[in-house]
């Protein structure tokens, strides 16, 4: 590769118009910018973002110094957001920026239907993470890639060699400990979702890793508290690595940043990547540069994932210099209901027989949950340690169980599927396809694209999807899935505009554990005298995390090694269940219960249904006394006590 000025481009973020001339002047060959609606950075709207009139004026300004301008418009929409997002698209197109960034399907759809012409870039909040999800986006004119930050520079190198898409890698500034797009503790916390770009930043927060068996402080040293604070990301002495690799889009964080901030990085990075281009082989790092960047740092460095699994340098474990605390930790939610009980149910018709789908993590709950009258029940592709993974042996046993009792059999798939997953799950679908269970559930565009080339199964679109609004369900439903889970992090009010104008039927979580964030981080490792090869028992364990509010989040590990970080509080809308009219499926989320309480709330969600299908009183206040005290942790409502999830309108 003969590298010259246009072999890759340095990415500045602006969050104003300071901001954006300080890019310009200091050599930026592309800004990214949003307007005062649908982007990720909505909490100071008033001094920042660029309402219409500016962005066009920005595009222009943009464009008369030969430097590309690009649209976040990256959030999930929701349903009261879709009439205007459509007018907002067709401003766009009027005043032609170089792209748009999207993170939510409606944007895909309306834009093909919309005949918007505007390349589209994939969103890092779209958590595209495999390259047969990238192939399926191709299908809808996706023309970049803003790959998941978990990604190593070594698998970037396969994505560009075999989708031949531009890929664009976030190579300095603040970085989220989760999954992208895969957080929702803000959302169902506060009712200001991250996926909506109003994060209040849990992550953030002060915790203590405990023994979730006897409740003892593992750590008790309070310089190690800030146990999910990841460190900024900072490239700047890997850039050889970064270009060899093909990343072509060197994006630089920090919308919310000043404009001499923005100046400072901008021409840092600029000066250090001429630099390699003209003499590669020449190239050293400038040290006095490194040294300016260092000393005008908000936290701490790190290269997160780029050149390899990260360990507990990356963390900021004591919280000194975080620039910011956007929240504390407060209370979850138990039964904090006005809300929701002056809420109308949804205007939709029910099915005859109302169907109740339940999720398990072994055969003992399998059974469980089709004796006391499940519908459904899917096989988690994802379980938590010390239990084991369904084995092809283990799903033709669920068949066969499911057959004894009229029950269909759905085998999920891991949320992430990374080069690894991609790998097993191809030779997995293909063996799942000759025990014929009832269909197949995944949580990303690759799984989705597997499954239909593997099987010829029904597949249906987990709540990783985030489903958000009816247009995103339309555009599943074109992709030949055959259900959609709701979002977690939408209201009552949101979820009703769903179901009653979704083409694709929906199901809800009624009852269960949930999950505020999976990372691709081992923090039990991180604070234990932990070796692999020594005591790997260790992480067999269970432990949680303590806030200062005293809330209990268990973290769990699965077969992959990823952390899964749960809410104190599981849902519980057993008392609700009145209002969820039309939805398709009614769902238990059982994988972290053991196999008696996986069939004994079956059973009692099944006589509720039942009795609500009849026109009958439905509610038992014993059996609901009963929930309450049985299962690992305390129950609430989640984001239903809000009236809507925070929009961005």
């Amino acid at each position: 590769m003969i590298l010259n000025r246009k072999s890759v481009e340095l990415l500045a973020p602006a969050g104003n118009w300071e901001a954006l001339e300080a890019a310009v002047e200091a050599g930026a060959d592309a800004v990214y910018l949003g307007g005062k609606s649908f982007n990720m950075r909505m909490h100071r709207n008033k001094d920042t973002n660029f309402d219409d009139a500016m962005l066009k004026k920005a595009i222009g300004y943009a464009h008369a110094h030969g430097v590309q301008l690009y649209i976040t418009l990256n959030n999930l929409i929701s349903v009261e957001e879709v009439e205007p997002l459509k007018k907002y698209l067709l401003y766009l197109n009027e005043i032609r920026p170089d792209a748009i960034l999207v993170q939510d399907f409606a944007v895909l759809e309306l834009t093909k239907k919309l005949g918007i012409d505007i390349p589209l870039h994939t969103s890092v909040m779209m958590n595209t993470h495999n390259e047969h999800a990238i192939k399926k986006l191709k299908e809808y004119g996706i023309t970049r890639i803003v790959v998941g930050r978990e990604m190593t520079l070594s698998e970037l190198s396969l994505f560009k060699e075999r989708t031949g898409l531009e890929i664009e890698y976030f190579m300095h500034g603040d970085m989220c400990i989760a999954e992208s797009g895969q957080c929702i503790h803000s959302g169902v916390l506060f009712g200001q979702s991250g996926n909506r770009g109003r994060c209040l930043k849990p992550c953030r927060w002060a915790y203590k890793l405990i023994d979730e068996a006897d409740g003892r402080v593992l750590d008790k040293d309070d310089k190690q508290s800030f146990k999910l604070a990841l460190k900024d990301m900072c490239m700047y002495r890997n850039i050889p690595e970064l270009i060899q690799a093909g990343v072509f889009s060197f994006k630089i964080e920090g919308r919310m940043r000043p404009a001499e901030f923005v100046r400072r990085i901008v021409a840092t990075y600029r000066k250090a990547i001429d630099a390699y281009i003209a003499d590669p082989a020449g190239y050293t790092v400038d040290e006095a540069a490194w040294q300016e960047l260092y000393a005008n740092r908000a936290r701490d460095f790190t290269t997160t994932f780029a050149l390899g699994q990260p360990d507990e340098r990356a963390i900021g474990f004591d919280g000194s210099r975080e620039p910011r605390f956007f929240s504390k930790a407060v209370e979850e939610p138990g039964f904090q209901d006005d809300v929701l009980r002056q809420e109308a149910p949804i205007q939709k018709e029910n099915l005859p027989h109302r169907i109740l789908s339940v999720q398990v993590s072994d055969l003992a709950a399998v059974r469980e949950a089709c004796a006391n009258g499940a519908d459904t029940v899917y096989l988690a592709g994802e379980v938590f340690k010390p239990k084991k993974p369904f084995s092809l042996q283990d799903i033709a046993r669920a068949v066969d169980i499911g057959r004894e009792y009229d029950t269909r059999i759905v085998v999920n798939t891991p949320r992430t599927t990374m080069r690894r997953e991609c790998g097993e799950l191809e030779q997995f679908l293909h063996a799942v396809n000759q025990l014929q269970p009832a269909g197949i559930m995944v949580s990303n565009l690759g799984a989705l694209k597997l499954a239909q080339e593997c099987t010829n199964l029904p597949v249906q679109a987990d709540f990783s999807f985030n489903l958000f609004n009816h247009v995103a369900a339309a555009f599943l439903k074109a992709n030949r899935l055959v259900m959609g889970t709701a979002s977690f992090e939408l209201a009552f009010e949101q979820l009703r505009g769903l179901v009653e104008k979704s083409p694709l039927p929906v199901e809800v979580v009624v009852h269960g554990s949930y999950e505020s964030m999976i990372c691709d981080h081992n923090f039990a490792a991180m604070q234990l005298p932990y070796n692999p090869l020594d005591n790997p028992e260790l992480v067999e364990r269970r432990y949680a995390l303590q806030d200062d509010a005293g809330e209990r989040h268990s973290l769990r590990m699965d077969q992959y090694g990823r952390s899964h970080i749960l809410f104190a509080k599981d849902l519980c809308y057993y008392p609700y269940l009145d209002k969820l009219n039309g939805v398709a499926s009614y769902r238990i989320e059982a994988k972290d219960y053991e196999p008696e309480l996986a069939g004994s709330l079956t059973g009692a969600y099944r006589r509720a249904l039942d009795k609500l299908s009849a026109g009958e009183a439905f509610m038992d206040e014993d059996v609901f006394s009963a929930m309450q005290n049985s299962g690992p942790r305390r129950l609430g409502i989640g984001v239903y006590r809000f009236r809507k999830s925070q929009d961005s309108l």
